[in-house]
């Protein structure tokens, strides 16, 4: 309704819509005494408050209901086309969009709602018709889409699909010959509101970039047609005037000025009552001026639109460089046997410096913003504010500095254990450390970022090939011909227990790594274990091919079958049972061994719950059922596990405080992390969609085999097992058939048991099952290290290693947004990219934060 080009920050205004201030078509009609009526999604409530004479809005975001939502705009029909009192009648339907994201494009329910909306379409039509047959004055019915849909059912902006929609227009007024066949053109979305605005008699918005669509006016005659196009090509100029200092150079203005010129000589032989071919020639002249101007006029504007504050911007980049840098310095920390970064900022040199960076900055401050001709966002701050930034940037300075400076002095950059100056970095750190910074320099290109799994699942295969490579060093060469065994039983897991309660015990042999378990190595399994310990890395290979096989994922091969797409399709579903089936008979199998008794009978509850809910949406089929005929919403049986799920949590959460009174029971707390985890697992089960649940059920399987057969008997550290933990959780990200367009999020999840629109829960379900691989295997990483160590020093290390390895990215790539934003795909691959990323960093400090926090009560660190 604006005629303007969106930004990536209305994706997030979606959720909570605020009133719309800019200049605008509904605006315009209402300021011109336009009645307006309007019935649909209740975002346009929101938009244009106290704008419609009568509406009725629904939620659109509760995307489980396709029925009532259009149900409740088609009662108004009959009553609201006999009336003769409005001007301008807007309905929303929004039951196709839901569907599509419930079940996809090629849902059995398609058909029916297209058949629905035909009908629909057909009653609207016909009503206008007879009313003009009364009235004799035309109406205008205007069909369109807001977005298109993925092939998944979902929409962003990355393929053709979710961006090219139909736009229809009919009315009496545009005269038809028999026989005249037109080929739909393609148009820009913002050209519909130049259109409407023309088409009612109002001016266009004044921030419109959009262009008339010519064919609306083409019956007109040509002198109505020139005029409407010379408003359009005023409209535009006076935009270009206000956004390009340069704009007399600008091509479209140079169009446009001489559109102008020839069509005063127009005017002219029009007055002169001249009716030659001279004045048809001069007019289809001036047209066509017209519409190259404002064609190239709306191409400028388009690429204009984009205005940054460039002062702020700085500001920002200067701090997250200086956070970006201390990350980096604080990777040999995180590696070592102490996590810490000790930085002494008290020394007179350094505070001498702290001062000088801060009257320097303010200085700078005081000059920019009392001569910047713009408004910036930076200098609208209140100066205490302003001076509370420019404190920060001068402390992070000085850290960086007096980080740089202890690291040159020491001389010990790779050095693992500062105590062991010889403790070197392994070839298994030295994979990990390359593939994690080789990672983030990919983040620089947009087709890897849109083809962002297969960097994971390469890192992920080559991560097993390398664990493959250390156990069978280890099993065929022996403890004396490796060093490397030697520096894992020198800083492997050993019992604490004994020295914790003796209290005699250094500080350096209380390493935050160190487990509660006697050392153990692969020469001491024996039998079939040594065996299984040798074949997990291929075990786990194995897992990960048939997961990429699953769910197609990212941009270029999102189209491609998949055996997702083969159990989905209607002919396949007592496949898809039997598989779902198996899948909850495995997950209880993995999850069941180390919960309560209690624990143990409601997961069987939940996930039996499970099962019955996909049965009742029709997703799965009962052994008895030959089609699923009777299909509800669910909501019994969603409820059902959710309370299981919530049972589980309360178990958990309830032995974790007990640890905390009891110190001594290390088990209880073994066990209430454990039964927190397998609460998650249930949720995710409940979440993800049938064919999706092998990837649950794989992510415990390698998540057992992992701990079981490599990480005890090899004893790596805290730092590997965190670092090992957070690849497989990215992997298990894209394992799901997310990506990093926002088209792959599945909206359906966040309404699972709810039949209403509620904000906190929606968003919370929604955020889980779209992050449900890295959360469950962060909670994982918890779990492992609290049932290893009696000390809370290794689950702090884990976290400040999980925090670093997660900030890193994040900060490396709100630098490297900022220097590609007039890029291509700035809005459609970089901004949903950071955006993901936002919100993984969010779940991961508030997991950190809880689970330290539990920790730290009975631990000091």
């Amino acid at each position: 309704m604006t005629g303007s080009l969106p930004g990536f920050i209305d994706v997030v205004r979606n959720l909570n819509s605020p009133a719309l201030l800019e200049d605008n078509v509904i605006t315009q009609a209402k300021a011109a005494g336009k009645r307006m009526i309007f019935y649909g999604d209740e975002t346009w409530v929101k938009l244009f408050p106290q704008h419609f004479v009568e509406y009725d809005g629904t939620t659109s975001f509760f995307v489980s209901d396709y029925t009532e939502v259009d149900d409740n705009v088609t009662r108004h029909l009959d009553k609201v086309l006999k009336r003769e009192d409005w001007d301008v009648l807007i309905l929303h339907y929004l039951g196709l969009d839901h569907i599509g994201h419930i079940s996809g494009p090629s849902s059995p329910l398609i058909g029916h709602k297209l058949s629905e909306m035909d009908n629909v379409l057909m009653k609207i039509h016909t009503s206008l018709l007879s009313e003009e047959r009364e009235n004799l004055s035309p109406n205008l019915l205007v069909l369109c889409g807001d977005h298109g849909m993925s092939e998944t059912g979902s929409h962003g902006a990355s393929s053709m699909e979710e961006v090219n929609t139909p736009l229809i227009l009919i009315s009496s007024a545009f005269e038809r010959k028999p026989g005249d066949i037109r080929h739909p053109k393609h148009v820009q979305q913002t050209d519909l509101a130049a259109t409407l605005a023309i088409g009612l008699g109002l001016p266009i918005p004044e921030n419109s970039v959009g262009s008339l669509l010519f064919p609306s006016i083409e019956g007109r005659p040509v002198r109505e047609q020139l005029r409407f196009l010379h408003l359009n090509a005023v409209q535009l100029s006076k935009l270009l005037q206000e956004n390009v200092p340069s704009y007399k150079k600008e091509p479209g203005f140079e169009q446009f000025k001489m559109a102008e010129r020839l069509h005063g000589n127009w005017i002219r032989l029009y007055l002169e009552e001249n009716t030659s071919e001279v004045l048809f020639n001069l007019g289809t002249k001036v047209r066509r001026q017209y519409l190259d101007a404002l064609r190239t006029l709306s191409l400028s504007l388009s690429r204009q639109v984009a205005q940054y504050d460039i002062y702020s911007m700085l500001v920002g980049t200067v701090m997250v460089l200086e956070v970006l840098t201390l990350l980096l310095l604080s990777i040999p920390q995180a590696l070592s046997s102490k996590a810490e970064l000790e930085i002494p900022l008290w020394s007179p040199v350094f505070s001498l410096l702290f001062y000088l960076m801060f009257l320097v900055l303010s200085a700078l401050h005081v000059i920019v913003c009392t001569s910047a001709e713009s408004s910036c966002y930076f200098c609208g701050l209140s100066w205490l504010t302003a001076g509370g930034v420019m404190v920060l940037i001068s402390a992070l300075l000085c850290a960086v500095v007096s980080a740089l400076a202890k690291m040159f002095a020491s001389g010990k950059l790779l050095s693992k254990n500062p105590a062991h100056p010889n403790s070197r970095w392994s070839e298994l750190d030295v994979v990990i450390l390359l593939g994690t910074m080789g990672h983030v320099l990919s983040l620089g290109a947009s087709s890897f970022i849109e083809e962002e799994h297969q960097t994971w699942y390469f890192l992920v295969n080559t991560l097993c090939l390398a664990l493959c490579h250390e156990i069978y060093r280890n099993c065929f060469l022996g403890d004396d011909c490796e060093p490397r065994r030697c520096s894992h039983r020198e800083r492997g897991f050993v019992n604490t227990a004994p020295a914790l309660q003796d209290g005699s015990i250094g500080h350096d042999e209380l390493e935050p790594h160190r487990a509660s378990k006697s050392p153990t190595s692969l020469n001491t399994l024996r039998g079939w274990e040594k065996w299984m310990a040798m074949a997990s890395p291929w075990v786990i290979l194995t897992c990960c091919r048939l997961l990429r096989s699953l769910n197609q994922t990212g941009v270029q091969w999102a189209h491609r079958p998949d055996l997702g797409h083969w159990l989905t399709s209607s002919d396949h579903k007592a496949e898809l049972s039997v598989l779902a089936a198996l899948s909850l008979i495995m997950i209880f199998a993995l999850v069941q061994r180390r919960c309560s008794l209690t624990s143990k009978v409601a997961m069987a509850l939940g996930l039996l719950g499970v099962y019955c809910y996909r049965a009742a949406i029709g997703n799965v089929l009962f052994p008895w059922q030959r089609d699923s005929k009777d299909i509800s919403k669910g909501l019994i049986e969603a409820r059902f596990v959710h309370v299981f799920v919530l049972g589980i949590l309360f178990t958990g959460t309830k032995d974790l405080l007990k640890s905390q009174v009891i110190a001594a029971d290390f088990t209880i707390k073994t066990v209430g992390l454990w039964e927190i985890y397998s609460g998650l697992v249930l949720l995710a089960a409940l979440l993800f969609r049938p064919h999706n649940l092998p990837v649950l059920v794989f992510s415990l399987l390698i998540q057992t085999i992992m701990t079981k057969f490599i990480w005890k008997p090899l004893r790596h550290d805290a730092a590997e097992i965190t670092v090992m933990h957070y690849w497989f959780g990215q992997a298990f990200f894209y394992f799901q058939g997310n990506s990093n367009n926002i088209a792959t999020v599945d909206i359906s999840a966040g309404f699972v048991g709810l039949d209403t629109y509620v904000e906190v829960p929606a968003v919370f379900l929604t955020a889980f099952a779209t992050f449900a691989g890295p959360v469950l295997w962060a909670s994982h990483l918890v779990s492992f290290l609290s049932s290893e160590t009696s000390s809370g020093s290794a689950l702090s290390h884990a976290c400040f290693c999980y925090a670093l390895i997660c900030s890193f990215p994040v900060s490396a790539y709100i630098i490297l947004v900022t220097s590609l934003r007039y890029h291509l795909f700035i809005w459609s691959v970089f901004s949903p990219k950071l955006l993901y990323e936002g919100m993984h960093i969010l779940i991961t400090a508030a997991i950190c934060v809880f689970f330290t926090a539990m920790d730290q009560t009975n631990t000091k660190s």
